[in-house]
């Protein structure tokens, strides 16, 4: 039988709690402002990331459904063709994720639509691309830090902190959209 201390799981808070203060400590409100413009003079967003982050990208593209947005998974089989005058909100945390940067690239050389990029890395291919860079300080999965790693792997710190972001985000636009949770309960899905 295994016996839990619960040390682990409290260390485990502990640190995210720290992460959540860090990326709130560190937030470039221009580039939010910038993140919110974007989003609202789109016709259509498109919202893509990788593996956990693809899940954060799917989460965040509900609510932005919700908030009563034009919105679209990449990779999903209804998702349409992206034009001109729409939005890519690309979720990489290294910011060099190869199939997230191939369909950033596609999307702006081809199409010559906007793109938005979360990730921790400045410097990154995708940042470089992209029109507005959202940074959030977060371990990824490419870094290496033996007392995170212990507690979270990989790129759980920036797929979690991603999370809280756009949450944080939606919050945001519910509020500048005048809504409430009302409205956006009228658009949950009821098929489930």
């Amino acid at each position: 039988m295994v016996i839990l201390t619960g040390k682990l799981i409290i260390e485990f808070l502990e640190n995210l709690e720290q992460h959540i203060r860090q990326m709130r400590e560190s937030l470039d409100i221009e580039k939010i402002e910038e993140l919110i413009e974007i989003i609202n003079n789109s016709e259509n967003i498109f919202i893509m990331g990788a593996g956990r982050s693809g899940f954060v990208a799917k989460s965040f593209a509900m609510r932005l459904m919700h908030l009563g947005y034009s919105v679209y998974v990449v990779g999903e089989t209804v998702t349409p063709k992206i034009k001109k005058q729409d939005l890519l909100i690309a979720i990489s945390g290294s910011g060099e994720t190869t199939s997230v940067l191939n369909i950033a690239m596609k999307a702006k050389s081809i199409v010559g639509s906007k793109i938005a990029v979360l990730t921790s890395n400045k410097n990154s291919s995708l940042a470089k691309l992209s029109d507005v860079v959202v940074l959030l300080k977060g371990k990824v999965k490419t870094e290496k830090d033996d007392k995170i790693a212990r507690l979270a792997p990989l790129g759980t710190m920036f797929e979690l902190t991603s999370m809280i972001f756009l949450d944080a985000l939606v919050a945001e636009l519910l509020s500048l959209r005048g809504l409430d949770e009302e409205n956006l309960r009228e658009r949950h899905a009821i098929l489930e």
